[in-house]
């Protein structure tokens, strides 16, 4: 099984009784590095690596630091926060501005990628991904849009077994490999 991390802006708070007690710019405002419902999306698969590079560049240093250790953990499939939130999965964690903190949520994204040779047409990829959606505990399968197999969203790790006969059961198509 891999994993994803989803980083998602919820709240940006505002405290201008302390930016003009303390701030050589009293009138700073909110941070204006990040929007609210923002997301980003952390990879470590393949040859993708977003976590090195703080998201392709796509994170405030003074943030990162503070949601970096959350994020590792995520894409390396551990509990980001077992026994404080109500899923293991998700945190919620803010950066370290104490005038104008941003309120991040984060969640580890499980899934299994499956390799499948047979397919050549929209048709054919359209019956692979509702036979995977179909099997207990996915939450959705999809092609992976720059590589060549299909990411399955899982509950909990599927058995390979399940899904090579689930996607080989008419004899159309082979599971070359599950990850």
């Amino acid at each position: 099984m891999q994993h994803k991390c989803k980083v998602t802006v919820i709240r940006k708070e505002l405290y201008q009784d302390l930016q003009k007690e303390y701030l050589a710019d009293p009138e700073s405002g909110k941070c204006p590095f990040y929007q609210e419902g923002q997301e980003f999306l952390f990879e470590r698969y393949g040859n993708k690596d977003d976590y090195w590079t703080m998201g392709k560049g796509s994170q405030c240093s003074e943030a990162w630091d503070c949601i970096s250790r959350y994020v590792y953990t995520a894409l390396q499939g551990g509990s980001i926060m077992r026994n404080w939130t109500n899923d293991e999965r998700m945190m919620i964690a803010c950066c370290n501005d104490g005038t104008r903190p941003v309120i991040f949520k984060i969640e580890r994204i499980d899934y299994q990628p499956v390799y499948v040779d047979g397919i050549e047409n929209e048709r054919d990829r359209e019956a692979v991904l509702n036979t995977l959606r179909c099997l207990p505990d996915a939450l959705d399968a999809v092609f992976e849009a720059d590589g060549n197999y299909i990411e399955v969203f899982v509950e909990k790790e599927i058995e390979a077994d399940r899904i090579r006969k689930a996607v080989e059961n008419d004899g159309a198509f082979r599971v070359i490999r599950i990850d």
